[in-house]
């Protein structure tokens, strides 16, 4: 099972960016911290660019278990599905999955 920050440089990965980057002042390296996992300024660009890929990711609280629901559907078919008391680690759970995925059917 990979840990937060596996899961994160996996979606950076996804999303073309660095894992490290040059201060400006000191022309030194510096490691990125992403925050994927606790920003939706963060993820939401991840879940807007899976969906231009021509899958519909959808969100919905689930009142009955006081928990949030996430999903990854293609057609008719729930590709991922993942249930959590916090909305934000549901999302970041389905994206991770789906991004694995999809990095193993293109490599």
């Amino acid at each position: 099972m990979k840990t937060i920050e596996e899961k994160n440089r996996m979606i950076a990965d996804f999303m073309g960016l660095e894992h490290t980057l040059n201060d400006s002042k000191t022309n030194k390296p510096f490691s990125v911290n992403f925050l994927y996992h606790s920003s939706w300024d963060w993820l939401m660009p991840v879940v807007e660019k899976i969906e231009r890929l021509g899958f519909t990711i959808e969100k919905n609280f689930q009142p009955v278990d006081n928990d949030w629901q996430c999903l990854v559907v293609k057609g008719n078919d729930i590709l991922f599905q993942e249930f959590n008391g916090q909305s934000i680690q549901a999302m970041h759970y389905v994206v991770s999955e789906f991004i694995e995925m999809y990095n193993n059917k293109n490599k």
